[in-house]
């Protein structure tokens, strides 16, 4: 099978997008961590699509391909899995995964979902946990998946519900804020909280050809680096693969040690022995027919 890219721009454009380059390169860098942190969530997406035996998925921003592999493990026999992600770096180290994992129902290409063709379409089903909320053009990126489902096929998404409600994010930022310039959030931008809002996401929904779109809470805590972590490897895993600690790292030495030390003070008031750094998240699962 081979995946065609419309995008006006040539394949190897591909790597402009920040997801493509700088961001897919750190996830892939912290991706145990990664996976570990946002895995609460992934396992209420999954149980609230209910796959079955036998049905065709998308997978669109895979990520890592947790989620890949869980659902072409509950669509065997008979089903399977495309993934389809905009970096090369994660489509290459996902497809060596399921090879060892010995998961042969599920292929991984690398394909920008605003453009791609799938040549074997239509699918049953179409999945994305946390990648949907980085498309620039989220009407005709919907619009285009939708064209690769069958009519009355079913989508399932997985968004963050407003930062207020994700402190495992957002006392990150507003600690960050105190000491160093950040970028201020605007409604709807490509990010993490762009579906923040349910009314926007439905009209986005709506306006690229599906209906009876359905909502629903899963809220709790995550691990923060990863179950069982300890606070200082929450601290590494926030500098290392956060996007404030991206920019941290332009300021000085004693902006970044001030930020450090009350980031560690931070991580150490939520550390539950065994468990790890517990902080509370909150997502949405919106699910919506073609």
């Amino acid at each position: 099978m081979t995946l065609t890219d419309t995008s006006p721009h040539s394949p190897d454009a591909i790597t402009m997008e920040d997801w493509a380059g700088e961001m897919g390169e750190r996830w892939l860098a912290n991706l145990k961590a990664f996976e570990s942190t946002i895995a609460p969530v992934g396992e209420a997406l999954l149980a609230h699509a209910d796959y079955r035996p036998g049905e065709r998925v998308l997978d669109i921003g895979f990520g890592g391909g947790a989620s890949s592999m869980a659902i072409a493990r509950a669509v065997a026999p008979g089903g399977e899995v495309l993934g389809i992600d905009i970096s090369r770096d994660l489509v290459a180290a996902t497809t060596r995964r399921a090879a060892t994992e010995g998961v042969a129902n599920a292929r991984f290409v690398c394909a920008d979902a605003a453009h791609v063709i799938v040549p074997d379409a239509p699918y049953d089903r179409l999945c994305s946990r946390f990648g949907s909320m980085f498309f620039v053009d989220p009407v005709g990126a919907f619009t285009n998946l939708r064209k690769a489902l069958k009519t009355g096929g079913r989508i399932d998404l997985a968004v963050w519900a407003p930062p207020q409600d994700n402190p495992w994010l957002s006392a990150v930022v507003a600690l960050a804020r105190r000491h160093i310039e950040l970028p201020a959030s605007i409604p709807g931008a490509p990010g993490p909280f762009a579906f923040d809002d349910p009314d926007y996401l439905n009209r986005i929904l709506t306006e690229a050809g599906f209906h009876s779109v359905k909502w629903a809470r899963s809220a709790g805590q995550v691990p923060v680096g990863g179950q069982g972590n300890t606070p200082a490897g929450a601290l590494t895993f926030a500098r290392n693969a956060l996007s404030t600690g991206r920019v941290l790292l332009e300021y000085p030495e004693s902006v970044q040690q001030a930020v450090t030390s009350e980031l560690l003070e931070l991580y150490t008031r939520h550390y539950r022995p065994g468990e790890g750094v517990m902080m509370g998240y909150c997502a949405w699962l919106v699910s919506a027919v073609a």
